[in-house]
């Protein structure tokens, strides 16, 4: 886990490229909140949630490997924020404008660390919880975003054997 006074270094290198970015793209950036509670595989993630501009970064996978992620992930992420604010319309994730960014930053424009699978498999992932579901013909287990769909009215879902529809099944008490 990564202790108390690499998470500020991390905070200053994040706001050391918001500054870097303000300056390179005449732009005015409001604060962005930094999180240390990313899980599984990925060092971090760039998000707006409720208005509100926010890096996570993943705190095992920096303490594994500090220093690329201090050069590479940090970069990457408050550019994610930086086209955000530059281009409101839709971007692709990875496209021409993030790798502009990341050009200006003087950074390569890698899109993944590169990690093996092996290498992050001990790190704490999060788990998607499933719920049950049945056909005509047997159980099914669908996980939270597909429930929570079907929930919604956004979607239904067919068993790929009978094609009837599935349905919840009651939980038991």
């Amino acid at each position: 886990m990564l202790n108390a006074d690499r998470q500020r270094e991390v905070e200053q290198a994040t706001d050391a490229f918001i500054v870097r970015a303000e300056t390179l793209f005449g732009l005015r950036l409001p604060p962005v909140t930094v999180r240390f509670d990313l899980k599984g595989r990925a060092a971090g993630m760039f998000r707006v949630r409720h208005g509100n501009p926010e890096i996570r970064y993943n705190p095992w996978v920096f303490a594994r490997w500090y220093a690329d992620n201090l050069a590479e992930t940090v970069p990457h992420e408050v550019a994610h924020y930086v086209v955000s604010r530059l281009h409101r319309r839709r971007t692709k994730p990875h496209g021409p404008e993030w790798r502009a960014v990341m050009q200006a930053f003087g950074v390569a424009p890698r899109v993944t660390c590169g990690y093996r699978p092996e290498d992050v498999a001990d790190l704490p992932r999060r788990r998607m919880r499933e719920h049950a579901y049945a056909c005509g013909c047997m159980q099914h287990r669908l996980s939270s975003i597909r429930h929570n769909r079907i929930r919604r009215g956004k979607a239904s879902y067919h068993c790929r054997k009978c094609r009837r529809p599935l349905r919840p099944v009651a939980a038991k008490e």
